[in-house]
């Protein structure tokens, strides 16, 4: 009866211990991994069409959203929030 005891006890117990592990690796993992994709800031100009009117910015994920009326037509552009680097246009027009 006590070795059965024993048995589950030490079961448990390394089940636990590999629970824990797996954790803190995990944890660590992702400590050393977030530390190396640090970027350098930087400045960047981003032009606009001439009248161009900023009417919000906006983050979505990784990615920096922002919303411009061009002369009474809605656009949308989109850059990447690490590079800044644009990642898309969509344009919005009244249908005539």
């Amino acid at each position: 009866m006590f070795a059965r005891v024993r048995r589950m006890m030490l079961i448990a117990g390394l089940t636990t211990a590999v629970g824990v592990a797996a954790v803190l690796i995990a944890i660590g993992y992702r400590l050393f991994r977030s530390e190396g994709s640090t970027v350098a800031a930087s400045d960047i100009t981003a032009t606009v069409p001439k009248g161009a009117r900023i009417v919000s910015p906006a983050v979505a994920g990784d990615r920096l959203v922002v919303t411009l009326d061009i002369g009474g037509v809605t656009e949308i552009r989109t850059f990447d929030a690490h590079t800044l680097k644009p990642a898309g246009r969509l344009k919005f027009a009244n249908e005539p």
